[in-house]
């Protein structure tokens, strides 16, 4: 077959819509793998949280394996530091530079744009799911198949909540103040929002209606007792549909 220079030259037409997202969400996904903060804050410090958790003595987590425990509870946290603090961070400083700008003029569109975060998203969860659970794994860890497939819709439902209030916090304030808010909310909610280890009392009711704290239950839920904590599910249904609401009205491209 002969090549002529007309078959060299690029097609006027643009790839169709579903292709331009995945080639977004490829080229995000590699962004967050290979960036050295982002893996420290997904990978690196929910792993040292999982060893060190388990194999400490404190705080009290009841009776039975403590694995049992941490692992749905890291698990959860994996979701939050890559749908929140991760997205919310790189999304802030895309708009600073003008990127998103940019971005949102090309045949990808914003709401490309936003599919394909999402889904890049969705990709460094399940290296961090793969990642984490073949530690626990290898800490003694042994989730019924059911909790693993009950986890599923929780993961999902909890990615949902956390990326559209990452775009809100991305979205509203410069990026230097997402990026000290964002690192700030992680603490907090590590250390109080009920997301690795169950809080009881006052504090437990609390976290109970937060995003955090219901990631968690749902998490624990799952795959600890093999059952979905309706309730929890129902919190992070409403602040996932606030919070888009909320993103759609006070975003800002620029």
């Amino acid at each position: 077959m002969t090549i002529t220079p007309a078959d060299l030259e690029p097609s006027a037409e643009a790839a169709p819509p579903s292709r331009r997202v995945l080639s977004q969400a490829r080229f995000d996904a590699r962004v967050l793998l290979r960036n050295g903060e982002q893996l420290l804050l997904t990978i690196v410090l929910p792993a040292l949280l999982l060893v060190g958790l388990t194999l400490a003595s404190v705080p009290d987590l009841g009776d039975g394996p403590r694995i049992d425990v941490v692992a749905p509870g890291v698990l959860a946290l994996a979701v939050l530091s890559t749908a929140f603090t991760g997205q919310a961070i790189s999304t802030a400083f895309d708009r600073r530079y003008g990127v998103l700008r940019l971005l949102g003029t090309t045949p990808l569109g914003r709401d490309g744009l936003l599919a394909g975060r999402i889904l890049a998203v969705v990709v460094v969860e399940v290296v961090q799911v793969a990642v984490l659970g073949v530690i626990a794994v290898a800490l003694g860890w042994r989730p019924e198949p059911l909790g693993i497939v009950l986890w599923v819709p929780v993961g999902l439902l909890g990615t949902a909540a956390f990326v559209a209030l990452g775009l809100l916090l991305a979205g509203t304030l410069r990026s230097e103040a997402v990026l000290a808010a964002a690192n700030l909310v992680w603490v907090l909610l590590v250390a109080l929002g009920g997301v690795v280890v169950p809080v009881h009392g006052t504090l437990g009711r609390i976290a109970a209606v937060l995003p955090s704290g219901a990631l968690g239950n749902a998490s624990r839920a799952a795959l600890q007792d093999g059952r979905l904590d309706v309730a929890a599910l129902g919190v992070l249904a409403l602040w996932a549909a606030a919070a888009s609401l909320a993103a759609v009205r006070w975003f800002r491209w620029e």
